[in-house]
């Protein structure tokens, strides 16, 4: 699968290396303190534009499940990131990330009955033990706060990643509607939580407001709608591993326009990490990884339009 569609895999790769790039606009850029309202003006503007192009709302449960996705995806996932980025070194908030898809192999076995392969869980190890060595060796005392934020963001994202996979999409409904969806559901979550925590809006310069239009179009209207056209084309194990990519894009542009160090130990961190993100592009061989399908309509993979997390209805 990986060789038949490079294409499909570079496309999809360029979403987690826009991320990468968040975080530097984030402390460069934008006001300080304000998570919420970052997420916020980042989802919701998106979503709606997103939305009023692929011009198709949700149906029956997909109601519930665009929401719980958007809670996941955006509505948790967006200001821990931020809180995230407020509070350590864009470098090392970001390697956190690269937890993910030993997060999603876990998930996936708790959620979805399927056992991974060895090679996943080891591929996935070694992407971990890349992470630590950056964030080790990364200049300053981590913040516990920021740390455990860019955890739960990268759990959120998780396990919206496993909950993507096994709905899949509804049928005759393209990437595009279920990522304005996800956009739309997290931003309207997002926007009392703002207004009640944050009070009213900052007054913007003109950096921030190139930096709120970069991260709403860029950043998010383009690259998730990459990224869940990758989902929909590629194995979840494939496109999972591809999220290595955003903090190596944060440690490069941390280390290249914000002064931030790289020795030589965080430089084998990223090139295991790296490794394995390349690794992780070989199609699986078997069936009996949670990932090794990709996640399309919910139909094309024989499942059934199921809002049950437990028991009989998860398995297939």
């Amino acid at each position: 699968m990986a060789a038949a569609r490079p294409t499909v895999i570079a496309l999809t790769a360029l979403a987690p290396v826009s991320w990468g790039t968040t975080y530097a606009v984030t402390t460069e850029f934008l006001p300080s303190d304000r998570p919420l309202f970052t997420a916020l003006a980042r989802a919701l503007p998106a979503g709606l534009l997103l939305l009023a192009l692929a011009r198709v709302l949700p149906r029956g449960a997909w109601w519930v499940k665009a929401a719980v996705l958007g809670a996941l995806n955006i509505g948790a996932f967006f200001p821990l990131l931020f809180l995230s980025a407020y509070r350590m070194p864009g470098g090392m908030a970001a390697v956190v990330g690269s937890l993910g898809p030993l997060l999603v192999v876990g998930l996936s076995t708790l959620l979805l009955g399927q056992r991974p392969t060895a090679r996943s869980v080891l591929t996935g190890a070694v992407a971990a033990f890349g992470v630590s060595l950056v964030v080790l060796e990364a200049a300053g005392t981590p913040d516990p706060l920021g740390v455990l934020a860019a955890v739960a963001a990268t759990a959120a994202m998780s396990a919206g990643t496993v909950l993507t996979q096994r709905w899949g999409r509804p049928d005759g409904v393209g990437p595009l509607a279920l990522t304005s969806w996800q956009l739309t559901a997290g931003g309207l979550l997002l926007a009392p939580l703002a207004l009640l925590a944050e009070g009213a809006p900052p007054a913007l310069d003109g950096p921030a407001v190139g930096g709120y239009l970069y991260l709403a179009l860029a950043n998010t209207a383009l690259a998730y709608w990459l990224w869940f056209r990758g989902i929909g084309r590629l194995s979840a194990t494939q496109v999972t591993f591809l999220g290595p990519l955003s903090p190596l894009t944060a440690a490069v542009v941390g280390w290249a326009a914000l002064g931030e160090a790289l020795g030589p130990v965080q430089l084998a961190g990223m090139a295991l990490a790296f490794g394995a993100t390349l690794a992780g592009q070989r199609a699986p061989r078997g069936r009996t990884v949670a990932a090794a399908e990709p996640f399309g309509s919910a139909s094309k993979n024989g499942r059934k339009d199921s809002m049950d997390l437990t028991g009989p209805a998860l398995r297939r």
